[in-house]
This record gives structure tokens, C-alpha cells and sequence, in this order.
């Protein structure tokens, strides 16, 4: 079953073909892989997903809706999740108030209800509590609850910021670069955690550049090279496509 689909989707910026007609399907349940050179438009191309930017052409359907033109609070709020390849995560508070905040797309409740302290207020306030502490656990970070969320090490924090995006119980995760900076056992761990998502029931999308992390993990990787989509397939039939070496190498057309 299909989960997400574009259809020639299209972003220019001026004379700049960015994302150039960009078919792609992605099947509910599994891990997808987006790879390219630098300046593919893999992050363009997310940014469109995800409502940050909108296609000059082409449609986009999410769990059977037309998404194309809406904002990305409306997306989000439907059950599409992404992080960013930049770690941002709320600097001022604690690692566990990180991932409740998290949930705030799944909690009812309004000022009123918050000043009076009411019983459904306190049992919102538990239930959003054991959420985030059983994401702390599922990511490895069990022991950090309390900890300020600067203090964790980098790779902690991109840990961190998948929990936090999994506290909004997403059908579809997308992960924009999330092995940036990580060590190879990082990277490794990261590839587990993955792979535990999806084995949850939750649909994966990410773009990377750790090779060794998307042969890995991805189901089927999408290759992208100056906005054009060039090969698509499981790891073993992208790895051994001359058009996919010859972009990677930076050769002539093969």
C-alpha cells in the first residue's frame, strides 16, 4: 500500500530547476531511502513534502490526500513528522520535557482546563509523562531524563530529536540527514533504532549520505542527481547502476 506519492513534482528557484518532475512512491510500512551527490535537491525536495516550500508543478498525496499546497502545522497535524539536518531541539529544558512537547499534537485540553488543574488535565499530564519516558527508553536514553538537552553528546541529541518526533505518533517519519556527525557506532545504533521504528508500524523516509547506513537500513533508495530522479530500487540493484556510479564519481553520462 502506498503511503506517500509525487507526482512530477516540480520546484524552480529562477532559471534553477531544483527538483526536476520527481516521481516517487513510497509503500506504507518500510524504511525509503533519498541519496545524491551535494545539490541534488534531496532537501528541497523534503522541504516540499513536509510543507516548507510548494511545487511549481506536480501534486502530492499523503495517506490518500492531496497535500500539495498546504502548511506545514496542516501536515504535521495529519500524521506527517520530520526532523531537520540541523539538531534543533528546546535548549531550555530538560531532555524528557523535550519529547512531551512532542505530544502536544495528541493532547486535548485548553487554558482554562489547565488553570483549575482538573482531573482530565492531571490524567493528560501522566499519560504524556509515560509516553515520553517509554520514547526515552525505546531511543537508549533512559538514564537522561532530567538532563538539560544541551548537555547530551551530539549523537544523543539526534537520538533525542527522533523521540521527540515520535512523541507526535507519526504514519510517516522523515529523517533529513540524521547520521550528520555521528561516529560509525552511532551510525550503527541509529540504523537499529530505525529499523525498530518501522518494525513499530511507523513509514520512514530519509535522506543520508552514510552509504554503509542506507544499504543497511533502506528497503528501497530513490537516487537523485541535479533534480532528476535517475534510479529507484532495493540496495543491491542501486548499488550496481551505472547511472548511480557515474553520478556518485562524477563522470559522464553512463
Amino acid at each position: 500500500m502506498t503511503l506517500l506519492s509525487l507526482q512530477g513534482v516540480t520546484r524552480r528557484f529562477g532559471g534553477l530547476v531544483a527538483v526536476d518532475a520527481i516521481d516517487l512512491e513510497v509503500a506504507q510500512g518500510g524504511v525509503t531511502a533519498v541519496i545524491g551527490p551535494n545539490g541534488a535537491g534531496k532537501t528541497t525536495l523534503f522541504n516540499m513534502i513536509s510543507g516548507f516550500q510548494t511545487p511549481n508543478a506536480g501534486r502530492i498525496m499523503f495517506a490518500g490526500q492531496d497535500i500539495t499546497a498546504r502548511p506545514p502545522e496542516e501536515i504535521a497535524a495529519s500524521g506527517l513528522i520530520r526532523t531537520f539536518q540541523l539538531v534543533q531541539l528546546f535548549q531550555n529544558l530538560s531532555v524528557l520535557e523535550n519529547i512531551q512537547v512532542g505530544c502536544h499534537l495528541h493532547t486535548k485540553g485548553g487554558v482554562l482546563s489547565a488553570l483549575m488543574r482538573t482531573g482530565s488535565t492531571r490524567q493528560t499530564e501522566r499519560e504524556v509523562e509515560s509516553r515520553a519516558l517509554e520514547l526515552l527508553d525505546f531511543v537508549g536514553l533512559e538514564g537522561a531524563a532530567e538532563a538539560e538537552a544541551t548537555a547530551l553528546a551530539y549523537g544523543q541529541q539526534r537520538l533525542l530529536e527522533i523521540a521527540r518526533a515520535l512523541a507526535a505518533k507519526p504514519k510517516l517519519l522523515l529523517l533529513d540527514e540524521p547520521a550528520a556527525g555521528l561516529s560509525a557506532d552511532e551510525s550503527k545504533r541509529l540504523s537499529a533504532a530505525i529499523r525498530a521504528i518501522a518494525g513499530r508500524g511507523t513509514t520512514v523516509l530519509l535522506i543520508e549520505h552514510d552509504m554503509k547506513l542506507v544499504m543497511n537500513t533502506a528497503d528501497t533508495i530513490a537516487v537523485l542527481d541535479f533534480g532528476r530522479k535517475i534510479a529507484e530500487g532495493p540496495p543491491a540493484t542501486v548499488r550496481e547502476n551505472p547511472a548511480v556510479i557515474a553520478a556518485y564519481l562524477g563522470v559522464g553520462d553512463a
